[in-house]
């Protein structure tokens, strides 16, 4: 698969999918990781000498008044001082404007257009791949290079579109993603453990059935624990149930001997309740909300032997402190020795927040496109390049 480095980008107008869909409050960034996290990709474009076209979306564009709402210009302010250079920034996604602007162009000189999910009102023209769209974007460079892992499980104009159209490749972002998730995933080190949290059983199950038989367990907390366990019979309270899934949940812990669940929780009898309690046994009116002690000492007992580790999904609710201890403990065992591969989304988020980043090999940026990944699946953005 071609990276930015096969390409010879000297004077050529080269278009950047990057993933700037930074939270925002009061419209300002509160978190500019995915921005920094783009510069290794769009420095190395300038150093080359290429015009720079950035492309990214932020955010959903629903109605007429996201239109407006959803703006990058903070953005563009913080990538200005990021990089240390003038960013134009133009607030609309295609014409004279935008095309006056890249023929005026400098070598080294880079352009963020507006929020890409503008086109999607009120016709989605952007998330359903639009052809003319597609066209209209690949007719302002000569070369396409994605970055925006995050969203390369979609098929959109601004990743599969254009670059069914241009010279495409992958910029530094992707590979990274790609050189430590892949071989994790198709070719681990064992004893190879994998932990499954969030409240779900339903999302995780694309993940659950690929990795199955490649790994010796899967250790399952959070709130998708509770309907494996409601499964086994046992009493859950008021804790998270998806009952549709109750026999998958059977037939797994029937057919394999490699899921291990909690043994102990702590419970609140409600969200507001400051007082939880650790129990064995879960009772009507309890909620579970986090791993209990003797949990924590069995999943450490296999990530303790393990080589390999793959995390998706918080075992407890990690955003309260009374219920951060399971997540917190698991990330205590962690150390450099082992290959330990973060998923994105509340999982990356679960680590940053409580200082553990320093520990693991790899936190992806991408919640549903490490997912999917996960899940053996092909991403869009990164398969279309590939042909």
């Amino acid at each position: 698969m071609k990276t930015i480095k096969d390409f010879d980008l000297n004077n050529k107008k080269v278009i950047i999918r990057v993933d700037f869909n930074v939270p925002m409050k009061d419209g300002k960034i509160v978190d500019d990781t995915r921005i920094r996290e783009s510069l290794e990709t769009i420095n190395y474009a300038i150093n080359h000498n290429a015009k720079v076209i950035l492309l990214s979306h932020l955010g959903r564009v629903k109605e007429e008044k996201d239109v407006l709402d959803k703006t990058l210009l903070p953005v563009s302010k913080r990538l200005e001082e990021l990089l240390n250079k003038k960013v134009i920034f133009i607030n609309k996604t295609r014409g004279s404007e935008i095309e006056d602007t890249i023929n005026n162009m400098n070598n080294g000189d880079v352009l963020l257009l507006e929020n890409t999910r503008i086109e999607d009102y009120p016709n989605k023209l952007e998330s359903n791949n639009d052809h003319e769209l597609s066209k209209y974007w690949a007719s302002l460079g000569d070369i396409f290079i994605n970055d925006a892992f995050a969203v390369s499980h979609r098929s959109c104009a601004s990743i599969v579109g254009i670059a069914s159209i241009l010279p495409s490749g992958i910029g530094f972002l992707i590979q990274k993603e790609l050189l430590n998730m892949l071989p994790v995933i198709n070719n681990p080190k064992h004893p190879f453990v994998v932990i499954m949290g969030g409240s779900k059983v339903s999302d995780k199950i694309g993940v659950i059935d690929n990795l199955i038989d490649k790994c010796d367990y899967i250790l399952i907390g959070g709130g998708m624990s509770y309907t494996f366990l409601k499964a086994k019979g046992m009493e859950i309270g008021k804790s998270l149930l998806e009952e549709d899934y109750l026999d998958y949940c059977k037939n797994l812990l029937h057919n394999t001997k490699k899921i291990i669940l909690p043994v102990d929780h702590v419970v609140s009898k409600n969200m507001e309740d400051d007082k939880p309690v650790i129990k064995e046994n879960i009772d009507t009116d309890d909620i579970a909300l986090d791993i209990g002690p003797e949990t924590i000492k069995l999943f450490r007992e296999y990530l303790d032997k393990a080589e390999t580790i793959i995390w998706n999904g918080p075992v407890g609710m990690y955003e309260n402190k009374l219920y951060q201890n399971g997540t917190k403990s698991l990330c205590e065992s962690f150390n450099k020795d082992k290959t330990i591969i973060i998923g994105g989304g509340d999982t990356a988020a679960c680590i940053n927040t409580l200082g553990y980043s320093n520990r693991v090999t790899h936190i992806s940026t991408g919640g549903g496109a490490s997912l999917e990944l996960l899940e053996g699946k092909d991403l869009p953005g990164i398969k279309v390049i590939g042909e």
